[in-house]
């Protein structure tokens, strides 16, 4: 496993000037012994042009969030990472790493939840490199290998929970999006950080049941929705009835045998359950007729 060294260049701008300054001395020579036929010097300073001539291929450019990965016959040198213009050995290879924050986006990927539902599902990663050593060497190519790691993760996310809790407490990939999302980076980052890269943030984009399901899925969710309010509407009515009947007891404006007290929590019960509004009707006779 590679670990990431830093490596510091000398300053571009005054190794220019220096060997300016020498292929000038070196061609004025090579002039002036041509013309006074010294076949010796003029090969020697034209070998000194032409060494100097290759020492510019040393010269390379850092730009911000920026790295170059430099390798001398295979092996690691080191890693240039201040941005400026700077001179290395040129018999070294200067591979280019980017460190900007990018981000992917999974394809709509077709996987079957905890309960075995066919749900789609997709994922936006947000990553950058951190150790070019780690980028460049521990893996074949960091860019695919981001690529196929995520979505790897995001297969294995949807399946280890279902699409809908159907217990108070439980996780699922629609309702806990805040959990979910924090436990795919975490995922996400454990599979890269093999290949020097950090996961800044990770979250599900986009989530739906499979076309072949979807309808009865929908189905599914109004009938639970319907319940549960259902469910409220009861209890509502459930505590006005009881709260009427306790008024009625302590103020003592109506006294009902138990028979009456039935029909009036039954007649209740229909006004405050229906969907529709209730239609009065005016009792004209006594309380018992």
């Amino acid at each position: 496993m590679f670990k990431e060294k830093a490596l510091r260049g000398y300053s571009g701008w005054l190794l220019v000037l220096i060997l300016v300054v020498i292929a000038v001395a070196a061609l004025y020579l090579v002039v002036g012994a041509a013309k006074n036929e010294q076949p010796v010097a003029i090969v020697v300073w034209a070998g000194v042009l032409v060494v100097d001539s290759f020492c510019f291929a040393g010269l390379t450019v850092v730009n911000p969030n920026e790295a170059r990965v430099v390798l001398l016959f295979g092996k690691y040198k080191g890693s240039l990472k201040e941005a400026g213009f700077w001179w290395v050995n040129p018999l070294t290879t200067r591979r280019r790493v980017s460190l900007r924050v990018r981000n992917f986006e999974s394809s709509k990927l077709k996987v079957n939840d905890h309960d075995g539902n066919p749900v789609e599902i997709a994922a936006v990663v947000v990553w950058k490199v951190i150790e070019t050593a780690e980028a460049m060497f521990n893996v074949d190519d960091y860019e695919q290998f981001v690529h196929v790691q995520s979505e790897a993760a995001v297969r294995n996310l949807a399946t280890s929970y279902p699409y809908d809790a159907h217990e108070a407490g439980q996780l699922s990939l629609r309702m806990s999006a805040g959990e979910i999302n924090e436990r795919l980076k975490h995922e996400i980052h454990e599979r890269l950080s093999q290949a020097g890269i950090d996961v800044i943030e990770a979250r599900i984009s986009h989530l739906a049941y499979a076309p072949e399901i979807a309808n009865a899925m929908l189905r599914r969710q109004q009938a639970s929705a319907v319940i549960a309010a259902r469910q409220k509407i009861v209890e509502g009515a459930v505590g006005m009835v009881e709260m009427a009947l306790e008024d009625l007891s302590r103020k003592q404006v109506l006294v009902l045998d138990e028979e009456r007290k039935a029909a009036m929590v039954s007649n209740l019960l229909v006004v405050l359950c229906s969907e529709q509004n209730a239609q009065p009707v005016v009792n004209a006779g006594t309380l018992y007729q």
